[in-house]
């Protein structure tokens, strides 16, 4: 963080203001205090699968109601009582002429275990320019970002020219309760809007300090698993044979390991290539220009893909992430079981994929097969509505950071609305340093000064989006 010179950091304290956050770039004292406590109550809610996400809607709720937002306006619903979704909408002047514009984050978080952090992941903790915590980057901070801007500007008398809509939802991360397909499938009236702001996608980029993107997305990976299964006999484990399942299996994984899709890009991840090239100095700039090149040199491939973000863009990837084997210590093992996580580029067809395993892990014993169902979803236009008040908040904000176009490499809630054939821009302008990505990791943290910046930059999208003409603005 760059040091201030005293006399400002001093002007800093008096006004509440956190060191090191220019004043125009950051809300209000009482606005960072409203978004603060915000936070820290959602992060020691504990959101998880297990124990679900109605608390936190609930406590959200009671905060929206105490602002003044009508009870009718403020929503429990969803597919279970322990996983609820909190929808609530701030009424516009102009709702007859316009389809509303809804604001989407997850309220649910991964698992995060006491022993494996070196703090408490369900207290928030502000140490070092840092607040720790399950969700403070994904993405329990945006929820507190839409939830203070729209009280705020409820207090601030703010009439939007048309309804604007927030939804938090449950299970993004996994479980048999996602929110966001159960509004799409159960409540589309409550979401029949104009385009979806998705604050879980893109994401500003940091680098030494360096504001360098704020990316839009306009479409993502599809998530597909795939299971890698070899069943045996078994036997006595005093009279082991070659035929073990867990060596078929290790076998293969270990080919698994050493594969690599090809590059294929698209026109997003194409144009996303060449505008970074420009903001990268010497070996590196030259390979990102080099790859968007037909028949690109395989070395400068290689080294771009160095980076994982980057490897992620530039190919389909396919991991190990489970294993299960054997049924006794005293055994053979009658079965042999890894899960492969892939996210494919949009078009890809899942079937195509698993016949690519099945050549890669080049074992017969090795049964391949699709374990859940893929929802791949369309690219949403890239429109004037979202571009241009995200390029001039962005400008006035970050000087020199590009806003451009993105394929995010993982997916989000945002691909039940892009299947409803409903537009999807993921914004969210708290900015991560790209060298530490920490969600779903290890004591999870988000920049102090970054979730400020954060709550500004989407209060003055929600004041211009909400402000702007049109019907549909598609």
């Amino acid at each position: 963080m760059t040091r201030l010179p005293a006399l400002l950091a001093l002007g800093a304290l008096a006004a509440g203001m956190p060191l090191g956050v220019a004043a125009q770039t950051t809300p209000p004292a009482d606005q960072q205090q409203l978004a603060r406590d915000i936070l820290k109550e959602l992060v020691e809610i504990n959101t998880t699968e297990a124990m679900g996400s109605t608390p936190a809607a609930e406590a959200l709720a009671a905060r929206f109601r105490a602002a003044g937002f009508a009870g009718s306006d403020v929503l429990l619903l969803g597919p279970h009582p322990a996983h609820q979704n909190l929808v609530v909408r701030y009424r516009g002047a102009g709702a007859a002429r316009a389809k509303p514009i809804l604001f989407i984050a997850h309220l649910d978080v991964v698992e995060a275990k006491r022993e494996d952090w070196s703090l408490d992941p369900f207290t928030l903790t502000e140490r070092d320019g840092y607040f720790y915590g399950r969700g403070t980057s994904d993405i329990k901070d945006e929820v507190a970002d839409l939830a203070a801007n729209f009280i705020r500007l409820r207090r601030e008398g703010f009439v939007p020219a048309r309804d604007l809509l927030l939804a938090f939802t449950e299970d993004e991360e996994g479980g048999d309760f996602n929110g966001a397909a159960w509004l799409v499938a159960n409540r589309r009236d409550l979401v029949d809007v104009a385009y979806v702001v998705n604050l879980d996608a893109a994401g500003g980029q940091l680098k030494n300090g360096q504001h360098l993107r704020n990316p839009v997305q306009t479409s993502e990976k599809v998530y597909v698993t795939y299971t890698l299964e070899v069943t045996n006999p078994g036997g006595h484990s005093s009279m082991p044979v070659p035929d073990n399942a867990i060596y078929h299996l290790a076998g293969g994984l270990e080919r698994l390991s050493r594969f690599e899709f090809p590059l294929r890009l698209n026109e997003t991840t194409s144009a996303y290539f060449r505008t970074i090239a420009g903001q990268e100095q010497g070996q590196l700039g030259a390979d990102l220009l080099a790859i968007t090149r037909p028949n690109p040199d395989p070395r400068a491939v290689a080294r771009v893909g160095r980076s994982p973000f980057y490897h992620a863009m530039m190919r389909n990837t396919c991991v190990a992430t489970m294993l299960d084997a054997g049924h006794a210590e005293n055994a053979l093992p009658q079965r042999a079981r890894a899960t492969i996580q892939c996210r494919l580029l949009p078009g890809e067809d899942p079937d195509t994929v698993r016949r690519t395993l099945e050549r890669v892990v080049a074992d017969s014993a090795i049964g391949v097969t699709i374990a859940n169902e893929p929802h791949p979803s369309p690219a949403s236009p890239v429109i004037p509505a979202i571009m241009r008040p995200v390029e001039r908040i962005t400008a006035a904000m970050w000087p020199g950071a590009a806003v451009l176009p993105v394929m995010d490499p993982w997916s989000t809630d945002g691909l039940h609305f892009r299947r409803a054939g409903i537009p999807v821009y993921g914004v969210s302008a708290v900015f991560i340093d790209v060298d530490d990505t920490r969600a779903h990791g290890r004591d999870e943290r988000v920049g102090v000064r970054e979730f400020y910046e954060g709550v500004e930059f989407m209060y003055r999208l929600i004041r211009a989006l909400g402000a702007g003409p049109g019907p549909t603005a598609r």
